[in-house]
């Protein structure tokens, strides 16, 4: 924990070499601060957030997300066994889909097969691997950048150059506002989320004695190989009722179906450092997952070794495999029409 006096608030957003890619591209990490002192730490390989430190009830920073200290870990972490897209922009389509194949304007679409005989998290080349220039930056009480991305034609077998961009903005009242626009020469999908893992306790801790709150009353179905069966099951009087605050569970990879009524999506609380999260959206849903695990092959941040209950997931996002089921919110962005996904993840401490 690092004490931090807030009276010494600088510069809001800092600039820093992070290191070069195998192709000779530079790499920068920006470091947003608030007058509160909290900060926000983005990387350009991936749009990635490599740190969130929050203030705890003492007015001690902590690092509550995982990551790694260099590029290169982040670079060799695609190699692990199962890789963990820490702090990540996961696309173009976050999730499953079943064979990596989907029906557009009744062409069958092949998509590139990365988890077994199903497409992941956008394939072999995501979103998640790519260099992002940055293209707007505004400093202030509430410091924001802007990243963007442009994805050719056919990249991962998906249709039409496709232009996205995220702006991460970090409020004067300790929001981290995460917001993406884009748009496509052709009819394509999208579905973009961000794989941040969360630790209110700390990045080097566990997470199994915090509380977690999901405002579901449904959640997806899904087979063995946790490919959504098109069903849609009540949460109640099951282990995925979270509607009332409840410990958080040490194993889960499931999409709940958020309530539209309610305010906020989820919260993460831990007594320990009295730090509550809030998370909102305009998504349908979000699909929460406990992981991090590095298998011992690569240290986290400070030498952390990450394990399998390291962090928990909250990735808004639309539905896994919706390009494959008629009744799930449509994934496809036409042509001339605007993708917008906005979410927050929203910071206080509860004494």
């Amino acid at each position: 924990m690092q004490k931090n006096n807030y009276s010494q608030f600088a510069s809001p957003i800092n600039t820093k070499s992070f290191g070069l890619l195998p192709d000779g591209k530079e790499v920068f990490c920006y470091t947003l601060t608030n007058k509160n002192g909290m900060e926000l730490a983005v990387i350009n390989y991936g749009a990635t957030i490599t740190s969130i430190k929050a203030p705890n009830a003492n007015q001690e920073k902590i690092d509550v997300v995982l990551g790694f200290d260099t590029l290169q870990a982040y670079v060799d972490s695609f190699n692990l066994p199962n890789a963990p897209y820490f702090g990540a922009v996961v696309g173009r389509y976050a999730g499953r889909i079943n064979e990596g194949s989907f029906i557009l304007n009744g062409k069958t679409i092949q998509l590139h097969k990365n988890h077994g005989k199903h497409h992941l998290h956008g394939g072999n080349d995501g979103l998640s691997k790519q260099f992002w220039s940055l293209k707007n930056r505004s400093e202030g009480e509430s410091p924001s950048i802007t990243l963007q991305y442009i994805s050719k034609n056919e990249e991962e077998n998906y249709p039409g150059i496709l232009t996205v961009e995220v702006t991460y903005l970090l409020t004067e009242n300790n929001q981290v506002v995460v917001e993406y626009h884009a748009h496509a020469t052709e009819d394509t999908i999208l579905n973009v989320t961000q794989h941040s893992y969360f630790n209110l306790e700390g990045h080097q801790n566990s997470i199994e004695k915090q509380s977690l709150l999901v405002n579901a009353a449904k959640v997806l179905e899904t087979d063995t190989l946790n490919i959504p069966t098109g069903n849609l099951l009540h949460t109640a009087n099951c282990p995925f009722d979270f509607t009332e605050q409840k410990k958080c569970p040490t194993s889960i990879d499931t999409t709940f179906v958020i309530d539209q009524k309610a305010k906020i999506a989820a919260s993460l609380f831990s007594d320990k450092t009295k730090i509550n999260m809030k998370v909102a959206t305009n998504q349908p849903a979000v699909h929460i997952y406990v992981g991090g695990n590095c298998f011992g092959m690569i240290k986290g941040k400070e030498n952390a070794a990450y394990h399998t209950k390291s962090g928990i997931c909250f990735e808004t996002q639309n539905f896994p495999d919706a390009p494959n089921h008629a009744h799930f919110p449509s994934a496809v962005l036409k042509k001339g029409e605007r993708y917008h996904h906005q979410t927050i993840f929203a910071f206080e401490t509860i004494k």
